[in-house]
């Protein structure tokens, strides 16, 4: 006689991933909270924790924040001020942990300010034992035609700032310093370096300015713990955009707008400021100006012709900017500056290389509408604040652009700033 006996199996294993993505609010320069959703299966036992892990985007490290987390949150600390990070959870059992779960957005962390913003005010040329008094100097920060620039530290609070150091010999000399002094008196925006103080020896001038740490914006962007996709592209155009059309709301004309002097406020940041103001002019409407002096590759037409400028001439030079940014690639560069300034002046360019495959359109239709010939016919400043492509929401595909290119293009912008001069005559 056969009995039946009626069994259950059940077989028991780790769990599912959480479901969802992990949500995650900033709480401080340092840290964030976790946050996300049980596994939808446990694998036949409880659930014991979950491991939160993070990652420095470009990295490729996972790092343990927590491997023993008993709750749907965690708060991250340890972090790094201005560091792009991303987060997952990984659940726990006894029999094991499950695959790790999907990973978050990317998390900008906030910017601890090495720079210390000071109040801004008007500035006026002091003597210049002053300086000495006031401030210790410390290492070179980088040099030029002008003079040197130095980090320097004031005594009295500990602050940093960037002191340059200006070889004046004439009367002409000091008075294109009191020019630049007079033109940074007149902006005060938070894209856009600001002056703190300035002296006068009997052969230099010393303008001390605010002390930006994280370098050039382009070796920012092509460094290896930086993945460059088009949305990064559009934040930093759209600070530009924002701080010139600050100038030219002041009727200042830049005229120097190339990539090296884009900077970035600190090495982890996102946040950008325009700097050297040199060149700079405050415009009357009424009487024209024309100059023959900036950077070959990115002056406007109408410096070429010797036509009288305007806030437009800087649009042009934004919008090579902008091209480059993308692409890696110089829209008008020639093999010397003759075929450059021709290719200049007939203001054709094209989107054919293969750089531009993964750029959007709306990209496209940015650049060409500041890269137009005329002046007259170039978006200002604010209507490229308009503009559909610098609105991020309106972007959210993160396509990865190629920045093999662009190392060459600084490669070679290094050397011509080594061995030549930025007059165009």
């Amino acid at each position: 006689m056969y009995t039946r006996v009626q069994l259950s199996l059940a077989i028991s294993g780790p769990p599912d991933p959480p479901s969802g993505t992990p949500c995650i609010s900033v709480d401080s320069p340092t840290s964030v909270r976790v946050t996300w959703s049980s596994s939808p299966y446990d694998g036949g036992r409880c659930v014991e924790g979950y491991i939160v892990e993070y990652s420095l985007v470009g990295s490729g490290v996972w790092a343990a924040a927590c491997r023993q987390c008993h709750s749907l949150r965690h708060l991250v600390t340890g972090l790094t001020p201005g560091g792009r990070y991303v987060f997952r959870v990984t659940a726990v059992n006894t029999h094991g942990s499950s695959r790790p779960g999907i990973e978050s957005e990317v998390v900008q962390m906030q910017e601890n300010d090495e720079s210390s913003s000071f109040e801004p005010k008007v500035v006026h040329i002091e003597p210049g034992p002053e300086f000495v008094t006031r401030y210790d100097i410390l290492e070179e920060l980088g040099k030029g035609r002008f003079g040197v620039v130095h980090k320097v530290i004031e005594k009295r609070s500990g602050q940093k700032f960037a002191a340059k150091f200006v070889r004046c010999r004439t009367t002409k000399d000091r008075d294109k310093v009191q020019d630049e002094i007079d033109i940074m008196n007149m902006l005060r925006h938070q894209k856009l370096l600001q002056l703190a103080a300035a002296f006068e020896n009997p052969k230099e001038m010393v303008m001390v300015m605010e002390y930006i740490s994280g370098g050039e914006l382009f070796e920012r962007v092509v460094a290896d713990d930086f993945t460059l996709t088009e949305k990064d592209c559009i934040l930093f155009m759209r600070q530009i955009c924002e701080g010139v059309a600050y100038m030219h709301r002041q009727q200042v004309v830049h005229l120097d707008l190339k990539p090296e002097n884009i900077m970035c406020h600190t090495r982890t940041s996102h946040e950008i400021k325009i700097i050297d103001f040199g060149l700079s002019q405050k415009i009357d409407p009424n009487k024209p100006i024309r100059v023959l002096f900036g950077t070959p590759e990115f002056i406007p037409p109408e410096i070429i012709n010797y036509e009288p400028i305007g806030v437009e001439s800087d649009m042009w030079s934004i919008g090579v900017i902008c091209y480059v940014l993308l692409s890696g690639l110089s829209p008008f560069m020639g093999d010397n500056d003759s075929e450059t300034f021709a290719n200049i002046t007939r203001a054709y360019y094209d989107f054919e290389d293969e750089a531009f495959c993964t750029v959007s359109q709306n990209a496209r239709d940015f650049i060409s509408a500041v890269l137009v010939k005329r002046k007259e016919e170039r978006l200002s400043a604010e209507q490229c604040l308009k503009h559909v492509w610098l609105d991020p929401e309106n972007h959210q595909q993160t396509v990865v652009l190629s920045t093999d290119k662009l190392k060459k293009f600084i490669i070679r912008r290094k050397w011509q700033v080594n061995h030549q001069v930025r007059q165009v005559a």
